[in-house]
């Protein structure tokens, strides 16, 4: 589950429960994800993500992420 975003536009990703770790993007919920052993090929569109207080496209108060 991805929660609704926080003042600083951060959003919390949970399953069962357990706090999985805090994204600031799209693709950070991604690897959140992958670091679990829980492997989604696409956040944006699979049942498996639950998107709460917004979608994939909500990150209110967050700038676009850098380039690494």
């Amino acid at each position: 589950m991805v929660h609704p975003p926080a003042l600083d536009g951060s959003r919390r990703v949970t399953a069962d429960g357990e706090t999985l770790g805090t994204a600031g993007h799209e693709d950070d919920v991604a690897e959140i994800l992958r670091l679990a052993d829980l492997y989604v090929t696409d956040v944006a569109d699979d049942d498996f993500v639950e998107w709460q207080g917004g979608g994939p496209d909500d990150w209110p108060g967050l700038s676009a992420p850098h380039e690494q």
